[in-house]
């Protein structure tokens, strides 16, 4: 049987399951887009291994980052989220999860989705790299700066550049998987 050519950086199965069916697919559900904007949030700092390995925890206690009830929690909610140990107990990473629903909302009432807002900054056209070894990769762009910025200037938080270049990869607006892993076409083709 032949060995599949995948990126470097799935080394285990848990990063091996998101590579090959979530990193780099373009996201359109609102739900999913959120939840892993607030993943990369939770991320910053850590790796993204740890985060995966929280994730089912994530999803259960922030009802499955339903942007709409998590902007209704309480501080008394989530104070208590921090004797949760499923889950990165940072006080400002989850009070985070609050503040970011509250600018999401916002986001979708002036561009109708959140969807809408993100492609907007790269006029509904995916960037393909061509990736050949793990020193091609790059951690942010100018286009993650200027993305960051404005998030920030809406009111989210953990949005520094580097989180945004990674969320920018993971729900497919960036395509950086290697040219030679077997992802990168179908990544490559999925916004005709």
């Amino acid at each position: 049987m032949k060995k599949l050519n995948r990126c470097s950086w799935a080394s285990n199965n848990l990063l091996i399951e998101y590579h090959d069916n979530e990193w780099g697919r373009i996201v359109t559900s609102e739900q999913k887009l959120f939840e892993l904007l607030m993943l990369e949030c939770m991320q910053a700092g850590l790796s993204w291994y740890i985060i995966l390995k929280k994730r089912e925890n994530y999803l259960k206690t922030f009802d499955n980052f339903d942007y709409n009830l998590c902007a209704k929690y309480s501080d008394e909610f989530l104070e208590k989220q921090r004797e949760n140990e499923g889950i990165i107990r940072n006080k400002l990473k989850i009070y985070a999860i609050r503040k970011n629903a509250l600018a999401f909302i916002e986001v979708q009432k002036e561009f109708e989705t959140f969807y809408n807002y993100i492609w907007s900054f790269v006029e509904y056209k995916k960037i393909n790299n061509e990736n050949r070894n793990s020193s091609d990769l790059v951690g942010k762009s100018s286009l993650s700066d200027k993305i960051s910025k404005d998030m920030k200037k809406r009111g989210f938080s953990f949005v520094g550049s580097t989180v945004i270049y990674s969320y920018l990869q993971a729900i497919g607006i960036i395509n950086d998987h290697f040219i030679d892993c077997f992802c990168y076409e179908d990544c490559k083709k999925e916004l005709d």
